[in-house]
């Protein structure tokens, strides 16, 4: 079964929070944990990876925090499945690295190419602002939610 891992949920959890608040806002991992239900054993080892690869900034202190590294529109959700699992790979016979007698004849793989491309596409042009806008959208309005679901 393909799914997204539980740290690679955390770390979008993470970067949604941020993602909601005006640009500069700063939240503590202690805020943002309780909202997203993020367990502080894998928090702060989320933010460092965050940090790490630069999508979001640190500043310790009284008045320190977390804010993104850049606008939410900047990131995508691929960036973060990407850091988190890296690339996405539907089938192993499109690692390429051993060869496959039925490489250049097989339906399948094919399929398998066609469907990855599409599951990064939308990764990609999946951008925090919106996912941020719906969130935000939802909170305000709970119908809303049953309706994004359907969609």
């Amino acid at each position: 079964m393909f799914r997204v891992n539980r740290q690679t949920d955390y770390a979008i959890r993470v970067v949604l929070a941020l993602a909601k608040q005006p640009p500069g806002t700063r939240l503590s991992s202690a805020d943002i944990g309780k909202e997203m239900l993020i367990p502080a054993a894998f928090l702060s080892r989320i933010v460092a990876q965050l940090a790490q690869a630069q999508v979001v900034q640190t500043f310790p202190g009284r008045d320190g925090g977390l804010q993104l590294a850049r606008p939410p529109e900047e990131i995508s959700l691929r960036e973060i499945v990407d850091l988190m699992e890296g690339p996405l790979l539907l089938s192993e016979c499109m690692l390429g690295e051993q060869a496959c007698p039925f490489e250049h004849r097989c339906p399948v793989r094919t399929r398998w190419q066609r469907l990855q491309a599409v599951i990064l596409e939308e990764l990609e042009k999946t951008k925090f602002s919106h996912l941020a806008q719906e969130a935000n959208a939802i909170h305000s309005n709970p119908l809303l939610a049953t309706i994004i679901s359907q969609s």
